[in-house]
């Protein structure tokens, strides 16, 4: 485990109109954690029927608003952050591209969203050693 991973994230103060859908996103995230991986991939290929793909600015925003409302996922809880974050998106209308992946040296995974192969709110120089694993596109 990196320190990275035990520092959080300090967010900017979300509209407060986003805060309770933010608060609801990370519920239902916090839900969706537990289901066996190709069952939660099922899940969010659902969720993401009839979305626009999100631009960065969106999903920026929605990441920021997830971190602001829980503090697990300003820290350590990257899969819950990163479907909270596709969630609130798709409550708008849109979807990133959402991502899992491992690497081996030293073994580590993480979840994240991205949009055109960029990840949003991550350090590209890290998450470039992850090999992906598992995806839900914007464009199917």
């Amino acid at each position: 485990m990196s320190v990275r991973a035990l520092s959080l994230e300090t967010p900017t103060t979300p509209p407060w109109h986003l805060r309770p859908a933010a608060l609801t996103a990370v519920g239902i995230a916090r839900l969706l954690t537990y289901l066996p991986p190709q069952r939660l991939r099922k899940v969010l290929e659902c969720a993401r029927r009839g979305s626009r793909p999100a631009t960065e600015t969106q999903t920026l925003r929605a990441r920021n608003a997830v971190v602001a409302v829980s503090v697990p996922c300003a820290g350590p809880r990257c899969l819950q952050r990163s479907i909270a974050t596709a969630l609130l998106c798709r409550m708008t209308g849109t979807w990133p591209d959402w991502c899992t992946g491992v690497r081996t040296q030293p073994f580590q995974a993480h979840a994240w969203v991205e949009v055109d192969g960029k990840p949003i709110g991550e350090n590209i120089d890290e998450i470039r050693y992850f090999h992906v694993l598992m995806t839900v596109r914007s464009r199917p």
